[in-house]
């Protein structure tokens, strides 16, 4: 692959496993409703175990927002890991089906692909209880240098934070996109992932990243405070260009100089709010690659967004670029 790459993305490959349930069974298995929570080997049997009828479908947030990029007719390429098994050859080959490119090689070791129980309950909230697996076997060696210094974008999510080796190999990612002159974009991902690395996301953000994605949890919790009104300001004295979510209120694109308000997109129904965030990534980076207006890379984003909160999962069900083709131009 030699041509220029819209995004890279880096992160977590992951499949994830997705039931129904009701708020009940929430309670009795001790979840935290709405958040992503790592668990170990027993805790993903346990949970798998009492977990009805399910599906399996891959996903990650980075592996779902190149994805996204890719259904957009944009140009994207993801690095993350799986294991030699068959959960990692159905990722790698919905990954590469979806038109994106992939080639990193499974881990040599006997771990396991990770996967994520998704709990969806009647309001379409998503409760994820993640086993990491093979996404610990990232390591520096395999960040291509050539892959990041042709991407105009290096995307990045903050669940890479938590391997060790994975997060040296996201940082060393940023320095060859900085060195190429091209741009790095970071999610925060969980307000539960900025809390455990508080001082160190605050650093990434201030020092490191070009383009920001959060929601209203996770920029409250990355400047410390309740009031999303501050966190917005701060933000917009720390960051270059960010793109924040509010869930049905929409989101606000924040750069030094203005803040530009997106409403959502109408939907239906709601039915799953699984890789939202993701989708909304995705747009926005398509806009941003193709030379659109922030308030145009917001409405893509708004689109994706809107589409992959209507069915199940968090792959497209419609290709975005018929979608945008039908309702944006």
């Amino acid at each position: 692959m030699s041509e220029v790459i819209d995004v890279v993305g880096i992160g977590n490959a992951i499949v994830d496993v997705l039931a129904h349930c009701d708020d009940a069974f929430i309670k009795r298995l001790g979840l935290t409703k709405g958040a992503m929570t790592l668990i170990d080997t027993a805790r993903a049997e346990e949970l798998y175990a009492a977990m009805g009828p399910a599906i399996e479908i891959s996903g990650g947030c980075a592996a779902n927002t190149t994805v996204g990029v890719a259904s957009l007719g944009g140009k994207a390429a993801f690095i993350g890991k799986v294991g030699n098994d068959q959960l990692g050859g159905i990722f790698r080959h919905d990954v590469r089906a979806a038109g994106v490119h992939y080639d990193i090689a499974p881990a040599t070791s006997t771990t396991p692909t990770a996967r994520s129980m998704i709990l969806v309950t009647p309001d379409a909230e998503r409760t994820m209880n993640t086993y990491l697996g093979a996404c610990h076997e990232l390591t520096p060696a395999d960040i291509d240098p050539h892959l990041i210094q042709r991407a105009k974008v290096t995307y990045m999510e903050g669940y890479l934070w938590d391997p060790p080796l994975a997060k040296e190999a996201f940082l060393k990612a940023a320095r060859i996109a900085h060195e190429a002159g091209q741009e790095v974009a970071l999610s925060l991902s969980d307000s539960f992932c900025v809390n455990r690395y508080l001082k160190e996301f605050q650093d990434l953000v201030k020092n490191h990243v070009d383009i920001l994605f959060a929601n209203i949890g996770e920029i409250t919790a990355l400047w410390e405070t309740n009031d999303w009104h501050e966190a917005a300001r701060i933000t917009q004295q720390h960051c270059d260009l960010a793109a924040l979510t509010r869930s049905e209120l929409g989101s606000v694109i924040v750069t030094p100089d203005e803040m530009i308000e997106i409403p959502a997109w109408p939907v239906d129904r709601i039915v799953d709010l699984t890789g939202a965030g993701d989708l909304y990534a995705s747009g926005f980076l398509y806009g941003y690659t193709h030379g659109r207006d922030f308030e145009t890379c917001g409405r893509i984003a708004s689109l994706a967004a809107g589409e992959i909160i209507s069915h199940i999962g968090a792959r497209p069900e419609t290709p975005l670029a018929e979608l945008v083709l039908s309702r944006l131009v």
